[in-house]
């Protein structure tokens, strides 16, 4: 009986993270045709980003704040006690994340 037990324990275990492996592979980001770099800013407020300028550098961090021209960048990667006003209209990708590991 305890054997039968810990073998349908086992079973919903692995069922449970099949499932749970494959949800957050069939995660996406749905891109809006009129989209900016100011609204997929704004969408991620709060959480870490990568921010490619046209001069070619990155800037990493937390997105804190997004108003008309600049964005608020906080929490910048490799620099500890900084954050960054970026001006929105020199970016020329945001990478962010979306699935899970």
């Amino acid at each position: 009986m305890k054997t039968t037990m810990r073998v349908l324990v086992l079973a919903l275990f692995c069922a449970a993270v099949a499932a749970s492996g494959l949800s957050a592979q069939e995660k996406s980001y749905e891109l809006k045709p009129a989209a900016t770099i100011k609204d997929i800013l704004s969408e991620n407020i709060g959480k870490r980003v990568i921010v490619r300028m046209d001069a070619g550098e990155n800037v990493e961090g937390t997105v804190y704040k997004v108003g008309d021209g600049l964005v608020h960048i906080s929490k910048l990667s490799g620099r500890d006690f900084y954050d960054a006003a970026v001006r929105i209209d020199r970016i020329s990708a945001v990478v962010f994340k979306v699935r899970g590991n």
